[in-house]
């Protein structure tokens, strides 16, 4: 059943929504991901690596959000349910037990940069389909870019 009518043709919503739909899955896995590790991050970075955690986690829920209601706006209902997430996201798991803020920074290197390849390859789908979607994905995308380098440097000097 289709409560919206999606102003884009038929072939350019599958696209549309197969993008949006990856897009929200990868930034609920991410946020999920940033608290698990916010709340178990250990070392002399703590406080640190704990605080800037927090920039992601808010970033992460903030375009979520964006996603699931252009995709609702688009007449696509999004699926942001925690099996949905579990058994389609691109983000590694995150190992249990405390993580050392070392480990933490590259784990976070890791995802941010897995979810902003997929984000790239979602701005080069949406193009034609609907521009107005890629301007979500290149917003988004430009601010975990800008996590991503925060993250790398942190720990430019610790290699362990």
């Amino acid at each position: 059943m289709s409560v919206v009518k999606s102003p884009l043709l038929e072939e350019h919503l599958k696209i549309v929504a197969d993008a949006l739909q990856g897009a929200l899955v990868d930034l609920v896995d991410l946020h999920l991901v940033g608290k698990q590790i916010h709340w178990t991050v250990v070392g002399p970075r703590f406080r640190t690596v704990h605080l800037q955690l927090d920039e992601v986690v808010a970033s992460t829920r903030e375009y979520a959000d964006t996603v699931a209601e252009r995709a609702s706006a688009l007449g696509v209902p999004p699926d942001g349910r925690a099996q949905t997430v579990a058994a389609t996201s691109g983000v590694a798991a995150v190992k249990d037990g405390w993580t050392d803020d070392a480990q933490a920074v590259r784990t976070l290197v890791d995802a941010l940069g897995a979810v902003i390849g997929r984000m790239r390859e979602r701005i080069r789908a949406t193009d034609e389909p609907d521009p107005v979607t890629q301007d979500i994905f290149i917003e988004l995308t430009r601010d975990l870019e800008k996590h991503h380098w925060m993250f790398q440097a942190e720990n430019g000097g610790h290699r362990g």
